[in-house]
């Protein structure tokens, strides 16, 4: 039985059912286990938790208005897949690296921000805006972290993890969607698959100097299929007919599976280079969420490829020139993206992001254990907690 046949399956519904009264009737105690008592992040917007806003304090508008009722670092209208697993394993959500006041970095720290790419930018080709925390510099990011957990617990640091956090943290990775679409519009989709092999050699030898300080359990989550998130459906050059029956486009969506099976080949070599103890996991998100946008009303949401912040309103509520919670004034008028009162509904947030329905059910999937390469006894190691 697939993962999605037996969320919709009766046997499901009894297990969520059992499991809610153990919760309720037992609780969620200190008495709890987890072989990770930290997580470090390396990504992209799709799992920034306010690193890119604490260097660049801008954000303001509908995001974060689900869960957190304000704008919260976050590129979406609430929890990321990075908080739903911060939660399942009983841990408190990560603070942003780059966040200097408030941060709690006892149980890890997220390097990633809004924008970022694996490889170092090259403005050449990068005409859009992209984040200059690369990969490269997140890395050494956490080099430097390392270092003064080193040096500043001894002088009884509070906020900091103990020395040997490092081999007891799960480290997980959510980024090369801007390396993919960067440069489509520049170079095409030929352009972009010449260089996507130094996407997944970065991402590979990022995990082996993580491994030499001390890392042992990496998960990789694969790339999204972004020929269905409706920005990219309305930025991107297609024709009609590269459109599937779902409405998403064909071209792009095969170029983003080339580059997650280049991806897993290149995890398998890592995980057959390095000692016996690690672990090195290929996260297949990109099947959950093709799941929902393919059949959205299938999982209790109504919207596939329709974005909910946004302007235009008709088959994509997108427009590139006025993107979610911005007012413009072109050609006279006066245009505001404004964000719709149901986001429950729908996959997309604001056309180049996933809602919070759409991340918990990918989390969900993930933690059920039936998305990973090869298999990964997560429920073993940990007393999973459920995430609301």
């Amino acid at each position: 039985m697939g993962l999605w046949q037996w969320i919709n399956s009766a046997t499901f519904r009894q297990f969520v059912a059992v499991w809610v009264v153990v919760v309720a009737v037992f609780g969620l105690t200190g008495d709890c286990k987890c072989a990770f008592e930290a997580i470090f992040n390396f990504g992209d917007s799709n799992s920034d938790t306010g690193g890119f806003y604490a260097a660049f304090p801008t954000e303001s508008g509908p995001y974060g208005m689900t869960y957190f009722k304000r704008p919260s670092g976050r590129a979406t209208d609430g929890r990321l897949i990075i908080d739903f697993l911060a939660q399942a394993l009983g841990l408190p959500f990560l603070s942003p690296y780059l966040q200097s006041i408030g941060s709690d970095f006892r149980h890890g720290a997220n390097f990633a921000t809004l924008a970022s790419t694996v490889l170092l930018p090259d403005t050449s080709l990068f005409v859009t805006g992209v984040s200059p925390f690369s990969l490269a510099i997140q890395l050494n990011q956490m080099r430097q972290f390392k270092a003064k957990v080193d040096e500043l617990q001894s002088k009884g640091s509070t906020n900091l993890p103990p020395p040997d956090i490092f081999g007891k943290s799960l480290y997980t990775f959510y980024i090369g969607q801007n390396d993919f679409t960067g440069n489509l519009k520049s170079i095409g989709i030929s352009g972009v698959k010449q260089y996507l092999p130094q996407v997944v050699a970065q991402i590979a030898g990022t995990i082996k100097d993580l491994y030499g300080i001390g890392g042992r359990t990496f998960l990789v989550l694969n790339m999204a299929p972004v020929g269905c998130y409706p920005g990219k459906i309305v930025d991107l050059p297609h024709n009609s007919s590269d459109l599937d029956e779902f409405g998403c486009m064909v071209s792009y969506n095969n170029a983003v599976v080339d580059y997650n099976n280049m991806l897993k080949t290149a995890l398998s070599q890592t995980r057959q280079a390095l000692p016996a103890d690690a672990s090195v996991i290929y996260v297949d998100t990109h099947a959950v969420l093709l799941e929902l946008f393919q059949h959205p009303t299938s999982h209790g949401l109504k919207y596939g490829t329709r974005a909910c912040c946004g302007y235009g309103g008709g088959t994509y509520n997108f427009d590139p020139m006025v993107y979610c919670g911005n007012t413009k004034v072109i050609n006279g008028s006066t245009l505001t993206a404004a964000a719709c009162v149901d986001p429950q509904n729908y996959v997309s947030w604001d056309g180049i992001h996933a809602t919070e329905a759409a991340n918990k059910l990918t989390a969900y999937a993930i933690l059920s254990g039936s998305n990973f390469d090869p298999p990964f006894p997560l429920h073993h190691l940990c007393d999973l907690h459920p995430i609301g």
